[in-house]
């Protein structure tokens, strides 16, 4: 369904720098109001907590464009897929119980910013994680020490207008490695002059690219070689394929039953 005022026209592919993989798509679309039914991928019990009529309007429409850019990853039915949270509320598309369907879904990863919603998603063994705000928009100062410490607060204080970057970098990478907030932006060091660096963390390397499109500040952070988490339901059709895979007469119903049919 299209929401208020919208259709899939208003749906832009974001250009992505050349050197992220083929295998990342990421979008962009103007926030505007939804009934809750316009969006397949929303959940009653989630948008009911939200207190204000903003955040529910941000949600709605970053839960329309995800059904939006699922569909141009190939995704043709929204109404088999729900979208659940980790500890940390990192967001995940699966499969709804009892529909027992076994194709790999994408990672995601949602942003708003203020007129905005954004979406990325990436093979579905990857992690990824995408942020953006206003081109022109400067961090404010008192909060410069909220997100960086040592010799990159000390440059950051010189070249403010580079802070957007530093700022949506570390959302990003928050993002992708599902955390959130759970991770310090403070102990995520950055480089504020590079808009492609790559950032080791704990035992994960992320590819991290920064560049402004359509008005915003842009960034994005990849990790090929995470592993993703599956459900109960998935992990018991990956144990049935492989046991079928090592033993090709099993199957539903033994040989003795089908050869007496």
């Amino acid at each position: 369904m299209i929401g208020v005022g919208m259709s899939s026209d208003d749906v832009i592919p974001l250009s992505l720098p050349s050197y992220f993989e083929d295998s990342i798509m990421a979008f962009m679309a103007p926030i505007k109001p939804f009934e809750l039914e316009e969006v397949p991928l929303a959940q009653h019990d989630e948008v009911s907590t939200f207190a204000t009529e903003k955040r529910r309007i941000e949600h709605l429409s970053g839960r329309w464009l995800l059904g939006q850019a699922l569909q141009r990853w190939g995704v043709n039915d929204l109404g088999t897929l729900m979208v659940v949270r980790n500890e940390q509320r990192a967001p995940r598309v699966i499969h709804l119980q009892g529909v027992w369907v076994n194709t790999p879904l994408p990672s995601i990863s949602i942003a708003h910013s203020q007129t905005h919603a954004f979406v990325a998603l990436a093979t579905p063994k990857a992690s990824v994680g995408i942020d953006a705000e206003p081109e022109g928009r400067i961090l404010a100062s008192n909060a410069l020490d909220m997100m960086s410490k040592g010799d990159e607060l000390q440059r950051i204080r010189q070249q403010p207008e580079r802070s957007m970057k530093l700022w949506t970098g570390k959302e990003a990478i928050q993002k992708a490695m599902g955390l959130g907030m759970n991770l310090n932006p403070r102990d995520i060091q950055l480089s504020i002059e590079d808009s492609q660096q790559n950032i080791s963390i704990g035992n994960s390397i992320f590819q991290l690219g920064y560049w402004i499109f359509n008005g915003f500040h842009i960034s994005l952070a990849y990790n090929p070689r995470d592993n993703q988490p599956i459900t109960p339901e998935e992990a018991l059709l990956q144990e049935t394929r492989e046991a079928m895979e090592q033993q090709p007469d099993w199957g539903v119903g033994c040989n003795t039953t089908r050869n007496n049919a």
